[in-house]
């Protein structure tokens, strides 16, 4: 995450006409966040959140939630796609807390989404082409346990997350053994405002974050030996 911004920063010496400031540690330390389930529609699985009618939910870790969250916006019959953090015993966690790695989550995305027009195991697939599941260390730049890939299940999603797993391990199209774990999913936590949406805040500043940070360069390096995904991508 220190990379996260010290690329964001190099960038903010060449382009004073950026729309928003780099999040400043003030900035991260005064916005705070709240638990899922605390919104206005519908009851949800994930235990207190709400949906709207129809709709259900998966949560999924990829590194930083910036670049998954954004991501998985493009795919259609994804409704909403929120930045948090998931699978720590911290109550109420911080960005700042979980940039020490010492509070056991992850950067993790809760995606609501049309049943009738994606399905959950869609969302598996179009999950694994977005990070590389073969690093146990994070994601692409960002180093630390937090940005470790994960799939956070319900009880009902569980039998085909790890279906979707085995599958993936047994096709042997990946350059190395598959380091993303399916855990239980607990509390979700929505990250501070300035993290939502940041793609589409801050364009210039992300796109330079993510090019500089490599991960769509490694995302096409480690699927290259995949036949195409349904979505038509490599």
């Amino acid at each position: 995450m220190i990379l996260r911004y010290g690329l964001i920063a190099a960038l903010a010496l060449f382009c004073a006409a950026c729309s928003a400031p780099t999040p400043s540690a003030l900035e991260r330390a005064a916005l705070g966040q709240t638990e899922l389930g605390q919104s206005e529609l519908g009851q949800s699985e994930l235990g207190g959140a709400t949906l709207p009618p129809g709709a259900a939910e998966a949560v999924f870790a990829g590194g930083c939630f910036w670049c998954i969250e954004h991501d998985f916006e493009d795919l259609p019959g994804v409704i909403e796609a929120v930045s948090g953090y998931t699978g720590g015993a911290l109550q109420n966690p911080t960005y700042q807390d979980v940039i020490t790695e010492t509070t056991g989550h992850y950067e993790a995305v809760r995606v609501v989404y049309d049943p009738q027009i994606v399905s959950y195991e869609a969302l598996l697939g179009y999950f694994w082409r977005r990070v590389d599941p073969t690093d146990a260390g994070g994601q692409f730049c960002d180093r630390g346990p937090s940005y470790r890939t994960a799939i956070f299940v319900t009880e009902t999603q569980r039998a085909a997350a790890e279906a979707s797993l085995a599958a993936l391990e047994a096709s042997a199209v990946l350059p190395g053994p598959v380091m993303t774990t399916v855990l239980p999913l607990e509390v979700f936590w929505v990250a501070e405002d300035y993290h939502q949406d940041y793609a589409k805040k801050n364009p210039v500043r992300y796109r330079f974050y993510r090019t500089s940070c490599g991960r769509d360069a490694r995302v096409a390096a480690v699927w290259a030996n995949a036949p195409a995904s349904p979505q038509g991508e490599p």
